[in-house]
C-alpha cells in the first residue's frame, strides 16, 4: 500500500465512523410522527441481518418489515421464515414482504432503496460492502415521509 491509498482509505473510514456515531446518535430518538407505521428494509439477509430485523419488529411501536435484498435467494426466503418464528408473538410486528420487494442480485440494495416507501434500512451485508451500502442510504436521504428526532 502507497502513503497515499493509506492516507485515502484513513479519512474514508473516519468519515464512515463518525457518520456511523451520528446515526447512533439520533437513532434512539428517531420516530414516525403520530401513529404512523415505520417501514423498514433489510439488506444482507444472513444470520447478522436476521437477527436485527427481528430485534426491529420486537420493539414498541408499529414497525413493518416490507423488503429484503440479499447477493442470493436463498438466504431472504431463509431469513423471512426465521424473522417469522422469533417475531410470531408480538402483535405488533408486520412482516410484509411479498414477491417483488424480494430484491436479489448484487445490486440488489440499489432496488430495496429505491423504494418510496421505504423509512429505514437495515445494512448487515458483510463489512467489505456496507460503506457503499451505507453512502448509498445516506445519499437517498428520508424521502417523502419525514421522521422526527429528538424534541
Amino acid at each position: 500500500m502507497t502513503d497515499s491509498s493509506r492516507r485515502d482509505f484513513l479519512r474514508t473510514a473516519s468519515t464512515a465512523a463518525a457518520g456511523a456515531a451520528l446515526v447512533s446518535t439520533l437513532a434512539p430518538r428517531a420516530h414516525a410522527a403520530g401513529d404512523e407505521t415505520l417501514n423498514i428494509g433489510l439488506v444482507g439477509c444472513g444470520g447478522r441481518g436476521r437477527g436485527a430485523a427481528a430485534q426491529a419488529l420486537s420493539t414498541e411501536g408499529n414497525v413493518k418489515l416490507i423488503a429484503m435484498a440479499d447477493a442470493f435467494r436463498e438466504p431472504i426466503d431463509s431469513a423471512l421464515n426465521s424473522i417469522a418464528r422469533e417475531t410470531n408473538k408480538n402483535e405488533t410486528a408486520i412482516i410484509d414482504v411479498p414477491e417483488e420487494r424480494k430484491f436479489v442480485g448484487f445490486d440488489a440494495y440499489k432496488q430495496l432503496l429505491a423504494l418510496p416507501e421505504l423509512d429505514l434500512v437495515i445494512l448487515a451485508t458483510p463489512p467489505g460492502f456496507r460503506p457503499l451500502r451505507f453512502a448509498a442510504a445516506v445519499d437517498r436521504g428520508a424521502g417523502p415521509r419525514h421522521c422526527r428526532c429528538g424534541d
